[in-house]
C-alpha cells in the first residue's frame, strides 16, 4: 500500500499544477456528442442488448467511430477484446421443493420464489440439507465471519441482503447506514461459491434489498448472464412471507434468525429441512465485444502509466413481456448517453496527447451486472499496477447546465481532492455527500477497477450519482421535472432520446471529466488510495 504522506504530497501537487495542466484539457464539443447519442440509442440499434443483434451493431459503430478519431487500438491491431459469457434461462418444467417432516412443499415460481444457475449446465439435479448462515459475510477488517469455518460443500445457504446493522456501541459497523459491498446480493452469491455450497437463497425484503420484489421476479423471468465458469448451481431470492411461514413450519422464526445474525458470535444454523432441485435452463455460450483504444503519452517515463476512460455501450434490447410483442428498451440515457460522451472526449484527446497515456474503454454487459469491465480487469491491456485511475460514466445530464458535480466514491482516494480543484477552475461546486444507501458505488463499471485496486469512481452531475444525489439535484435545479421524470422512465421502454434535450450540462459533465483525467494523466504522481480503503493496492 502506498503510504499516506504520498496522498498528502499529491494534494499538494495538485494544487500547485492543477490550473496548469487544466490548461492542457482541449474542448468536448457538444455536436458530435449529440449525434452519436442519436444513433446508438435509435431503435436500428434496438437497444443494444446483450448476444442480441443490435449490441453487435453498437460494437461495430463503436470501433469504427474509434478508427475515424485517430485512437489507437490495442488488442493485437483491434479495437475489439473478446468476453465470454454464458445465459441462462430457466425452464418453466424446473421445480424446487423444500422437504419437511416427509412433506414436499413447493413455493410458487415468480410469485413466491425465483431461481435459476450460473453453471453453464442445462441440468441442474440434487438434494441437500439447508443452513442459514445470517448475513453470509466474511469480513476480517469488521472481525466479521459468518461461517465460522463450517463444512458447507454441498450444502443450500439461506441467508439475508444488506449488512449488520450499525449499534451505539458500534455506529459505524459496516458503513453506518451506508451500504457495503457485503451487503450486496453480487458479494453473497460469489462467497456462496467460495465456500462450496449446493446454491444460495437470498430472503427478499425490500428494506433490506432496497427494491421491491418485482426487480428479481423481473431479472430471473429474462435471460441472465454471467462470465463462463463463474456461478452458482443454483442461486435465488426467496419472498419474505413464504420463507417465514416455511421456517415457522419448521420450528424457526425468522425474526429470531435476523436477531440472531447482528452478533459476531452468529454460527451456521441446519435448519433440519432438505430441497429438491431439478433444474432444466436454455443454456448459450455467448461472445461479447469491449472496444477500446488509447492515445498514447508524450512523456517518456509516465507514457507507460495510464488514465481510463470508460462507459458502458449496452442496454437491455429487445425485451419480451408476458402477453406483449417484444419492445425496444433504448437506454438513451442509461447509456448511450456515456458511450457517446466518450466518442466525443476521444475525438478531443486524439489532438492534444497528455503526459500518461490515456484509454478509451466501453465495456460490454454492465447491465448483466458489470460482466465486460470485470473481464478486462481479468484480462488488462494496460498493467493495473500502471493504470493511474479509471473515470466512469454512466447516464448522464441531459437536462441542461448543472450547478455542481457528483463525485461519489472519489472520497476514497486523492481522486476528490483533484475533483475539487476542477470544479473549482470550471466555477461549478462538488455535490454534498450523502451516505450511500442503496450501494450505488458498487454498481457502475468502475467498481470493477476498485476490486483491483485502481482509484475509480462514476463522474455524474448530482442527478444521476444515486438516489440521494438525485434528490439534491431535483431540488436545486430548474429543470426538476424532467430529472423525476427519468426516475420513472430509467430501465424501461420510456429512456428514449428526445431531440429536445438540452446537452449542454452533458457536454459540461464530459468536460469536467476530460478535464479531470487530464490533471491525473499530467500529475507528477499517480492517484492514491485512502489509508486503510477496502480497496487499497497492496
Amino acid at each position: 500500500m502506498r503510504v499516506f504522506s504520498v496522498l498528502l504530497l499529491s494534494v499538494a501537487l495538485t494544487q500547485i499544477f492543477g490550473a496548469k495542466a487544466l490548461a492542457q484539457a482541449p474542448q468536448v464539443h457538444e455536436r458530435p456528442l449529440r449525434a452519436h447519442l442519436a444513433f446508438l440509442a435509435d431503435d436500428l440499434l434496438e437497444g443494444r442488448g446483450t448476444g442480441q443483434r443490435g449490441g453487435a451493431l453498437a460494437v461495430r459503430y463503436l470501433e469504427t467511430q474509434a478508427a475515424l478519431i485517430g485512437l489507437t487500438p490495442m488488442n493485437q491491431g483491434s479495437f475489439r477484446q473478446a468476453v465470454n459469457i454464458v445465459g441462462s434461462k430457466t425452464l418453466s418444467d424446473s421445480s424446487l421443493q423444500f422437504e419437511l417432516d416427509g412433506t414436499r412443499i413447493s413455493p410458487a415460481p415468480g410469485t413466491e420464489i425465483v431461481f435459476g444457475t450460473m453453471s453453464g449446465n442445462t441440468n441442474v439435479a440434487f438434494d441437500a440439507p439447508l443452513v442459514f448462515v445470517g448475513y453470509g459475510i466474511r469480513a476480517p477488517e469488521e472481525h466479521w465471519d459468518d461461517y465460522k469455518g463450517a463444512d458447507l460443500k454441498g450444502k443450500l445457504l439461506v441467508m439475508m441482503v444488506n449488512d449488520p446493522q450499525a449499534t451505539a456501541q458500534e455506529p459505524q459497523r459496516f458503513g453506518a447506514q451506508a451500504l457495503t459491498y457485503y451487503g450486496r446480493w453480487t458479494y453473497k452469491f460469489e462467497e456462496a461459491v467460495r465456500q462450496g455450497a449446493a446454491g444460495v437463497l437470498l430472503i427478499h425484503t425490500t428494506a433490506s434489498a432496497t427494491y421491491g420484489w418485482n426487480v428479481p421476479q423481473t431479472s430471473f423471468s429474462n435471460e441472465r448472464f454471467a462470465l463462463a465458469g463463474s456461478g452458482n448451481a443454483l442461486e435465488g431470492w426467496w419472498q419474505e412471507d413464504s420463507a417465514r411461514a416455511l421456517l415457522k413450519a419448521a420450528g424457526h422464526d425468522l425474526d429470531a434468525l435476523r436477531a440472531s445474525a447482528e452478533s459476531r458470535d452468529f454460527h451456521p444454523l441446519d435448519l433440519k429441512m432438505n430441497v429438491h432441485v431439478s433444474l432444466h435452463s436454455a443454456i448459450r455460450q455467448v461472445e461479447q465485444f469491449n472496444v477500446i483504444g488509447m492515445v498514447a503519452g508524450t512523456d517518456t517515463e509516465l507514457k507507460k502509466q495510464a488514465v481510463i476512460y470508460s462507459a458502458h455501450w449496452d442496454h437491455l434490447g429487445m425485451v419480451e413481456e408476458v402477453g406483449k410483442p417484444p419492445q425496444i428498451w433504448n437506454g438513451a440515457v442509461d447509456n448511450a448517453s456515456g458511450a457517446a460522451a466518450l466518442l466525443a472526449m476521444a475525438q478531443a484527446a486524439v489532438a492534444h496527447p497528455a503526459k500518461r497515456t490515456q484509454i478509451f474503454l466501453w465495456p460490454c454487459a454492465e447491465e448483466q451486472y458489470l460482466l465486460g469491465s470485470a473481464a478486462y480487469v481479468k484480462n488488462p491491456l494496460w498493467p493495473l499496477q500502471k493504470t493511474a485511475a479509471d473515470l466512469n460514466l454512466d447516464s448522464m445530464n441531459f437536462v441542461g447546465l448543472t450547478r455542481d458535480m457528483g463525485v461519489a466514491g472519489s472520497e476514497r482516494t486523492s481522486l476528490y481532492q483533484s475533483a475539487a480543484q476542477v470544479a473549482k477552475n470550471m466555477g461549478i461546486k462538488l455535490a454534498p455527500a450523502v451516505p450511500d444507501l442503496g450501494g450505488a458505488y458498487f454498481r457502475a463499471d468502475h467498481f470493477s477497477f476498485a476490486r483491483a485496486g485502481v482509484p475509480a469512481f462514476n463522474v455524474g452531475s448530482a442527478v444521476f450519482s444515486g438516489d440521494g444525489h438525485f434528490e439534491y439535484a431535483a431540488k436545486a435545479s430548474e429543470s426538476t421535472a424532467q430529472m423525476q421524470g427519468f426516475k420513472r422512465d430509467y430501465h424501461t421502454v420510456r429512456d428514449q432520446y428526445q431531440a429536445s434535450w438540452d446537452l449542454s450540462g452533458m457536454r459540461q459533465q464530459a468536460q469536467f471529466t476530460l478535464n479531470l483525467g487530464y490533471l491525473v494523466a499530467n500529475a507528477a504522481r499517480m492517484p492514491v488510495w485512502n489509508k486503510g480503503d477496502q480497496f487499497s493496492r497492496p
